[in-house]
């Protein structure tokens, strides 16, 4: 759901400060505050863009390095014999190799 910021316009003219509202995109806008009554006036603002995920940073998090420091254990398939060699991870429980037949 949506943050919506909104400015309370005061009796004497003044505008306030902003404040937001969790809103449906079908929601009607609001007219007044909802606590003094007063009449808001709707903000346009940016988009929040989420720039957090790349696939660059999809990359780094997935490094066998960065695996096995975060206490994962990663098994790479041989394409020859079909077994699972371990690529990353230093749990001492988990086998070096994996044969699945």
């Amino acid at each position: 759901m949506p943050i919506y910021q909104y400015r309370e316009t005061f009796p004497d003219g003044t505008i306030g400060e902003a404040f937001e509202v969790f809103q449906k995109m079908t929601d009607e806008p609001l007219k007044t505050h909802p606590i003094s009554g007063n009449p808001v006036t709707k903000c346009l603002n940016t988009p929040s863009i989420n720039t957090k995920y790349s696939e660059n940073t999809l990359k780094q998090k997935l490094d066998p390095k960065n695996l096995g420091k975060q206490g994962f254990t990663q098994y790479q398939r041989d394409q020859q014999t079909g077994t699972y060699h371990k690529t990353s991870g230093s749990d001492p429980r988990a086998p070096e190799t994996i044969d699945p037949s």
